[in-house]
């Protein structure tokens, strides 16, 4: 009996019970590195082969726009975080900075769902991804510990924008563009025709590492779930506005609402460990990877399929 669930998601749960029982199905390290390899590699080649294949104008417009996208989400969860949820300033600006920037896996598994409804988006959108993880970075820094002189600048950085998964989208995304879809062929069986299969182990770690997270809130627990679960539907209600301004289509906008409605949990992470090493991992890693990832997962494509639907092709 089917359910009309995405098989990939299964893995998550999959993972996710298994963690939550103590179950011994952690990858090892090398092959998680692999998997991760892999997938950020098949994002960035498939957008830059579908950039190859077409004339894309009006680049430097989304991009502006999704900049500004991100230094507002930001700035709304601080604001939250700060007024609602009183956190001390350190703490709101580091996980602001998870909420404004994005989820490479959650991306990931809306490309999927996408591809499995048979809905096209942009050959951009892996580009839009990646200026997604810098603002929020670097806005949330600053919140946190204002200009200061002592503020590891160039380590931030060149974690930010030399970091792993930059590169290896970008990189992607290169290959992609300079080889096009013939110069990829030789390649395609494993970084497109494996793509879910590489998803879907990617997601059985995902789910575990999730399990592990739990339990990581302290004082601001109840607010914070609450937070984790009911922020991201608002925040996609954001994404589709950014996206009728840069007139996507359906499937683009559905992407940008998903990412706006993410949260960062790989390359934020290792920024603020950097730059504010005072902050409360728990709550930025419990709330992005426990919680908000598993709803966007479960629950939130879905619904942010039908709120596009409703509002753009009314």
């Amino acid at each position: 009996m089917s359910l009309g669930i995405d098989p990939i998601v299964w893995f998550f749960v999959l993972g996710l019970t298994a963690g939550a029982l103590r179950a011994d199905l952690r990858l090892p390290p090398a092959i998680y590195e692999f998997v991760s390899t892999l997938l950020l590699l098949s994002i960035g080649m498939k957008g830059g082969q579908e950039l190859a294949r077409q004339a894309v104008t009006g680049i430097a417009t989304q991009v502006l726009l999704t900049l500004t996208m991100g230094a507002l989400l930001t700035f709304l969860a601080f604001g939250i975080l700060r007024g609602l949820g009183r956190l001390s300033r350190v703490d709101a600006a580091a996980v602001a900075a998870h909420y404004g920037s994005v989820s490479i896996g959650t991306f990931a598994v809306a490309v999927a769902y996408l591809a499995r409804a048979g809905i096209p988006s942009e050959a951009s959108m892996p580009l839009l991804l990646v200026v997604l993880e810098v603002p929020a970075i670097l806005i949330g820094i600053v919140l946190a510990r204002g200009l200061s002189a002592g503020t590891p600048w160039s380590s931030v950085l060149h974690e930010v924008l030399l970091g792993r998964s930059v590169m290896l989208l970008l990189g992607g995304l290169a290959i992609g563009t300079l080889a096009g879809p013939t110069g990829l062929a030789p390649v395609a069986p494993l970084f497109f025709d494996l793509f879910k299969g590489i998803l879907a182990v990617f997601l059985l770690e995902m789910g575990l590492i999730a399990a592990d997270h739990f339990g990581g809130f302290r004082r601001h627990g109840l607010f914070m779930v609450g937070f984790a679960v009911l922020v991201p539907p608002v925040f996609s209600l954001v994404g589709i506005g950014f996206a009728a301004a840069m007139g996507l289509s359906q499937g683009g906008a559905i992407l940008l609402a998903t990412l706006a409605a993410s949260a960062s949990y790989i390359a934020a992470p290792a920024a603020l460990r950097t730059a504010v090493p005072e902050a409360n991992p728990a709550l930025s890693l419990t709330a992005a990877l426990a919680l908000t990832f598993p709803f966007n997962i479960l629950f939130g494509i879905p619904l942010y399929q039908r709120a596009v639907e409703s509002l753009l092709t009314h």
